[in-house]
Order: C-alpha cells, then structure tokens, then sequence
C-alpha cells in the first residue's frame, strides 16, 4: 500500500511490472493520486480491480489501472491535470449501471468512480430545481422529494442503483419518458471538468440563459466532453391525480395495436409500458404478483394530471383494449396497490436472473407501428441463433429492449449474442428507427454509426467533441468511430477486452 508520509510504494513484483509504462514510472502516478485522494481513495491491485472491468454490457471487459474514489470537484479537477502529465486515458464511471460499454477502460488507464459524490447540495422548491452531485442515486433524490409536492420525473429502470451523473452522459429516459421527456428536458445547469482538467458551469437554475444550450450540448456526450460534478436539475410538480392499471392480453399484437390506437385518440399516457411472456413468467416466479402464465404481453398503462380529467381517459382506454381483445384489466385503487404494479416493472431486469446466468439487454427504437414487425424479427431471430429472448420494454415511444439471454462463459454463446444483436439494431433501422433510444453508443454501437450518419454528419460530431476534448485522452474511443489510435499512452491491459467484430 501507498504510505503518505513516506511516499513509498510497497508492490508486488507482477504488478510493478506492469505499472512501468512509457519514460515515467508508473508508481510515481500511484504517488501522485494518492496525494489528492488518499490511500483509502485509490485502489491498483488486480483482485481490486476487477470489479471495474466491465459495466451492465458484460461483453466487453477490460480493467483499469488505478481506480480513484474523489470526493469533491477539486480533487477530480487535480486528478484529471496529473492523468493529462502522465499522458494516461482516463475516464469517469458512476454505479456502473451503463449498458452499452461506457464505462469500458479501453487500453487501461485511470478510472474515476464518482459514488462517493454523492449529496444534494440545495432543494429550492420554491424556483423548483435542485443541485445534486453527480454520484446521487436518481431514487434516494427522489425519496428526498416525498411529501414536497414535487418530484425529479427521470426515473430509468436502473432508477434503485443508477446516478444522476450517467443518467446525464446517456440522455437516459425510463418508463415515463413518453410525456415528461429524457434527461436532458429536466437538467438547467451544471459543472464539470473538462479533459484538461479546467472547471466549467453551464447553464444554471433560471429557465433561460444567454448565448448557446451548451449544457444541452453536454448532456448525453457519453463521458467524451469531460466529467460532470455538479447537475441543477428541474424538478416537476406532483400530477394532482394518477390512475394506474395492468392489461392483459393473449398475444403482442393486440396489445401493440392497442398502444398505437391509444396514441392515436390523442391520449399521452405518462407511463406505456409492455412486458412480453418470458418476462411475465420470470416476473411472477420472482414475485408472485398474480400475472398469468399463459398471457402474451401485459401493458403497464398509467395517466395523470387533473382529476377532473382522469375518468374519462380510462374509460377510453379501457374501450380501446376491449377492441383489441384484452382478457382482462387489473386497476389500482390504492397507492399501494398502484407501487405493486409498478414495482413488477421496476424489478422485471432482476428476475431474468432466474432465466439465464448472463444477459444482454439491446436498446433499439422503431415508430410504434412497427412495433409487431420487430417484434415478430425477434422471435425469429431467437429461433435462428438457438438463444432464448425476453422483451420489457417502453412501448409508447417504440423503444424496444429485446434481452437476450447466454452463458458468458461460453465464447461460443458470446458470438451469437453479437450477431443476434447486430441483426436486431439492423432490423431496427431498415423499419426506419435507430439504434439506440436511451443506453447510448459507448462501445457497444460504435460501428452503427458509420450507417446511421454520413462523413459529414460524423465529421461535424468529431468537431464539437475535439473542442471539449482534443487529446481524445477522457474516454476515448466511445460513441464516434476511432480515427487513429491517438496520442495517450497506453498503460496497460490488464484484462483484454474481448470484443467481437459487430
């Protein structure tokens, strides 16, 4: 271990070895960091380390070298400024809960684990924003705002575990995306240290502010423009009233055609969300909520706003589902009642642990009307490629989560899973949606970019990141393309990423 006073460094010789790198020694950098964080901040054995070697996308790995543990936006601006002396790649991560690869170390480097950051700083109800640090976690802000009347709306499904910091590098959105929007509708400020280590603010807690939205530019950058530590974010009333209810349907295509005729009357539910039959059967040998087995697809459908308007937007929707054949509805007459229902999607990710010892969650958008045709490709292509695939997904805005399910300690399974996955995201496009809705590009995507954006389009992109990040030495080779291998010393690779060609 590092000892402050002495400034000595007692490690083993495998891992000496391969902490020398380039003209300087790398227990020097050790040194360096543990003077800013201290030693119960720093961790650089291998056993530590691998902790950090992959984020929610689990198959790329690859570990750092150091991780550091900062506590105040100083000691990450100061721990940035050495990484750019050393000429060491270096990266932010939060909980972790990313699921494209963003918080990937490729090459190694130094990684900056934000958890530890993780107060709010002010909760002003009456200009209703609060200011929070990057490591909070989205719900423990949201119990923080019981009984307010107010409430923070973005509330991914990660929301028990997952940081207002990644939810601001991935634009994330969540079940209630639909009506209040993503992150970046609810952020009007924040701080953050850009890869040369200067400290910036943007935005700020007024609704408008003067000269460019570069806090808008900032949000969903994918830890590329720097490293946020400080978010001002928006906080939403209470809607006076909410009515929650859980339809059950024989198969997917009539719920689908249900959702697109709800959409149609010009009803914007703030939650439309689908779960399909392996996640029903997952859900209810989990938790036992009483869902039927032999159901094809369960809807989650909630509306709010003024009570006075609340009856009669059931009584349309529950017509609509009737028309569709829906075998029966379940409503929520009480608040517990309403947090049961939705506590069955919140906890759907963690019963498909029952499934299948790995998982791979994808992330692709199609116009709601196209939601059976990708549907109907999933199944196909779980048939083709012998894997089994489940889907929980935000159904009102057509962003699909097919989740796909393997042994990852079968590289033969591995393989399937990427192509299976890269023949979904291709599906995706060809019926005229995307690749991604919420979880980003990180690495996971990258190669999509090439096809869903022209030379220019991608040239422009490259523009605006060199201004943040020239070097390209803060997360590098996420979301765009890699042109080069870039100047940054490559440390070491302490675990190689496995990565299969997409």
């Amino acid at each position: 271990m590092v000892d402050d006073t002495s400034q000595t460094i007692n490690l083993s010789a495998p891992v000496l070895e391969k902490l020398e790198a380039g003209s300087r020694p790398f227990s020097l950098l050790i040194q360096k960091l543990t003077g800013i964080v201290g030693k119960t901040g720093i961790l650089y054995n291998a056993d530590e380390l691998l902790v950090y070697e992959c984020d929610g996308y689990i198959v790329d790995k690859s570990a750092p070298d150091i991780v550091v543990f900062p506590t105040t936006t100083e000691q990450v601006s100061a721990t940035v400024k050495i990484c750019n002396e050393f000429n060491v790649p270096f990266l932010a991560r939060g909980a972790g809960t990313s699921l494209s690869g963003g918080c990937l170390p490729i090459g190694g480097g130094v990684m900056i684990v934000l958890t530890r950051m993780k107060q709010i700083l002010e909760l002003n109800l009456r200009d209703r924003y609060a200011i929070v640090e990057p490591g909070m976690v989205n719900l423990h802000l949201t119990n923080a705002l019981k009984g307010t009347g107010y409430h923070y709306a973005p509330d991914p499904s990660s929301q028990g575990s997952c940081t207002i910091g990644g939810n601001i590098a991935t634009n994330s959105g969540g079940p209630h995306t639909l009506k209040y929007g993503v992150t970046t509708n609810h952020v009007l400020g924040l701080e953050a240290v850009l890869p040369d280590g200067t400290i910036i603010e943007l935005g700020g807690p007024t609704a408008e502010v003067p000269g460019y939205d570069l806090h808008g530019v900032y949000v969903g950058n994918e830890g590329t423009f720097g490293i946020c530590t400080k978010a001002i974010v928006r906080l939403t009333r209470d809607p006076e009233a909410h009515r929650t209810m859980l339809a059950v349907f024989q198969t997917i295509g009539d719920a689908t055609r249900a959702i697109s005729e709800i959409i149609a009357e010009g009803i914007i539910p703030s939650a439309l969300e689908m779960m399909d039959h392996g996640i029903i059967q997952a859900v209810e040998e989990a938790f036992h909520f009483g869902f039927p087995l032999d159901a094809g697809a369960v809807l989650l459908i909630e509306v709010d706003g003024l009570e006075v308007a609340m009856d009669a937007e059931v009584s349309k929707i529950l017509e609509l589902c009737n028309k569709n054949n829906v075998r029966e509805i379940q409503r929520a007459d009480t608040p517990e009642e309403r947090m049961l229902i939705w506590k069955s999607r919140k906890q759907a990710f963690g019963a498909i642990g029952r499934l299948s010892p790995s998982y791979c969650t994808q992330d692709g958008v199609v116009p709601r009307t196209r939601l059976p045709e990708i549907l109907e490709f999933i199944e196909q292509t779980s048939a083709k490629y012998g894997l089994r695939i489940v889907n929980v997904f935000h159904a009102g805005d057509g962003n699909v989560h097919p989740i796909l399910l393997f042994d990852e300690r079968d590289q033969g399974q591995i393989q399937l899973v990427l192509e299976a996955s890269e023949e979904i995201l291709e599906k995706c496009l060809e019926l005229g949606g995307s690749v991604t809705g919420e979880h980003g590009i990180g690495v996971e995507k990258i190669n999509f970019m090439s096809r869903i954006f022209n030379e220019t389009d991608l040239a422009t992109m490259e523009k605006v990141r060199n201004i943040f990040n020239p070097r390209q030495i803060c997360s590098r080779d996420k979301v765009l393309p890699p042109h080069g291998s870039g100047n940054a010393t490559k440390v070491t690779q302490t675990h190689p990423a496995r990565r299969a060609p997409h």
